[in-house]
């Protein structure tokens, strides 16, 4: 058991964030911020269906987490502002793999406005332990863009190692592009999670 309401999930916190669930409720400003965002997340992302920003693609997602979180399979958060609750990113859990494995894949997106402020390797900061002390994973993996310095930058300074080189990794933006991967291990990184 994982030891939290299923139906809301936990709520992992920093003094300035708060990492929680999607709900319904987060539809519009969920909309309005990735719309705003447009243009800045695009090239870093799988290609958006025509309806990508409706409320009935919103709720496909929902369904989609609410399967996942069910399953123990993936676990996406919301980061909110702890003052004034404004929504500013997502970071998320996914393709968790147990038995021998115990891995899963990490993900993170911001909006625009929001980016290079330090709020993603905040967030990073209680979602990596909450993986590893509440979830029992032994590694997680990320992979990101060739030409990505942020978001290489921000691995390299929560502790993944970059592992290699994968060709047509992944189909972001419409087309095939190769990735670098990395890897933060348990052993490599140890703390224990804040809950809000």
């Amino acid at each position: 058991m994982l030891g939290f309401d299923l139906v809301r999930g936990p709520k992992l916190g920093t003094a300035r964030l708060i990492l929680r669930r999607p709900v319904l409720a987060d539809w519009r400003a969920w909309s309005a911020l990735r719309a705003a965002s447009r243009d800045f997340l695009v090239p870093w992302e799988p290609s958006w269906p025509e309806d990508a920003l409706t409320l009935a693609a919103y709720r496909r997602r929902l369904r989609q987490m609410a399967a996942e979180w069910r399953g123990d399979q993936g676990y996406g958060f919301f980061i909110v502002l702890r003052e004034g609750g404004e929504l500013i990113g997502g970071v998320n859990l996914s393709h968790v793999r147990r038995g021998v494995a115990q891995t899963a894949s990490i993900g993170y997106w911001m909006g625009e406005a929001h980016a290079h402020q330090g709020a993603m390797t905040e967030a990073m900061g209680v979602l990596i332990p909450y993986a590893f002390d509440r979830l029992g994973l032994h590694r997680l993996e990320a992979a990101c863009l060739p030409h990505n310095k942020a978001s290489r930058a921000l691995l390299a300074k929560l502790g993944f190692r970059e592992e290699g080189y994968a060709i047509r990794y992944l189909k972001i933006n419409g087309s095939w592009q190769d990735h670098v991967l990395h890897s933060l291990l348990v052993e490599d990184y140890k703390r224990p999670v804040t809950m809000a």
